[in-house]
């Protein structure tokens, strides 16, 4: 696979953006988020994503010029709408709003409605661990998951994000309601390759491991069967209920693509119970703890969530970030075509 230095990516990404009417300050933030997605080996919300997300640009889903707008606030909660405004900038400024709320209050919460694909959903807890804060995000999406026993997608996938901050690296879970994000079963149906494991259901309802097929049933595998379908359910309500916005079952509606999504962006001060360092080295003894489990194979190793990507972040930034043959050119074949 092909290497290409951070600042190349988002440079190349930069100029695409800045073609497509978005100004410096969002095409600058909305390249880094996408570029960064790349960095961390989540290429299918980066660099692989941009040339989709070009495509609603170019249908009037998403628009570049529209930023949010506050609808109301009650002490620590605020309602946004987000214009149909870029996923990524909408969702970085309302953690933003969530982060500055916490400072004073101990905990903000923000939720947003009418807004679009956030791509990358973890890259927003990693902003609240950033600033030192707890933070947790969520957003509904299309319906792209069977409710259990049912055989057709009325359920999203809707991803959750929880981050804790720590010196010595974050505790980041990104995880979506499905077995495996559409994303990674589009990168393995790039490579070939079958799901480690069994991800979702062909037409006549039996599970597989074939990419290709839940490609085309898009009948993903609820996390914990029953039990993901459930907190989906229940991660759709919080967020069509707190932003008074659409729910999983009215967005996509007649159309090909998603849009006018809710999300929620909760922050929460940590440092304000900081006493006698309580908070680090209570992580630190919980991972000390996680660190220690034996394993089914003798050189195996358990990991916290987010472990994993710093090691992989550390080495794309010393080597450059792994790209997509394909995408890389198409992306470049883009920016060529609006010169």
């Amino acid at each position: 696979m092909l290497r290409i230095p951070l600042q190349e990516l988002k440079d190349t990404l930069n100029q695409l953006l800045l073609q497509y009417g978005f100004s410096e300050e969002k095409a600058s933030l909305s390249a880094r988020l996408l570029a960064e997605a790349s960095l961390d080996g989540v290429a299918s919300h980066g660099l692989n994503r941009v040339p989709r997300y070009i495509n609603t640009i170019k249908k009037g889903y998403v628009q570049p010029d529209k930023s949010p707008v506050k609808i109301s606030e009650n002490g620590a909660i605020q309602t946004w709408d987000g214009q149909l405004g870029p996923g990524n900038t909408n969702a970085h400024f309302c953690m933003e709003q969530a982060i500055d709320m916490a400072k004073s209050n101990g905990i903000g919460l923000v939720a947003l409605r009418n807004t679009n694909h956030w791509m990358r959903g973890g890259a927003f807890g990693w902003q609240a661990a950033d600033a030192d804060m707890a933070g947790i995000c969520w957003s509904n999406t299309k319906p792209n998951m069977p409710a259990w026993g049912a055989n057709k997608n009325i359920l999203g996938n809707n991803p959750l994000i929880i981050a804790i901050p720590r010196s010595e690296g974050h505790v980041v879970l990104d995880m979506a309601m499905s077995q495996f994000s559409f994303g990674k079963v589009e990168s393995y149906k790039r490579k070939g390759e079958d799901l480690p494991f069994d991800g979702g259901y062909d037409k006549a309802g039996k599970l597989t491991k074939n990419p290709a097929i839940i490609e085309e049933t898009e009948l993903a595998l609820p996390i914990g069967y029953w039990k993901g379908a459930g907190l989906s359910l229940m991660l759709d309500l919080l967020a069509a209920l707190l932003s008074a916005g659409k729910a999983t079952h009215e967005i996509g509606r007649g159309v090909e693509e998603e849009y006018g999504l809710s999300q929620v962006f909760i922050a929460i001060d940590l440092a304000s119970k900081n006493q006698d360092n309580f908070i680090a080295e209570k992580v630190k003894g919980i991972l000390k703890d996680l660190h220690a489990a034996p394993t089914f194979d003798k050189n195996g190793k358990t990991f916290y969530p987010g472990e994993r990507t710093l090691a992989t972040r550390k080495e794309n930034l010393e080597k450059g970030v792994p790209v997509d043959e394909g995408y890389w050119e198409q992306v470049k074949g883009m920016l060529k075509n609006e010169i």
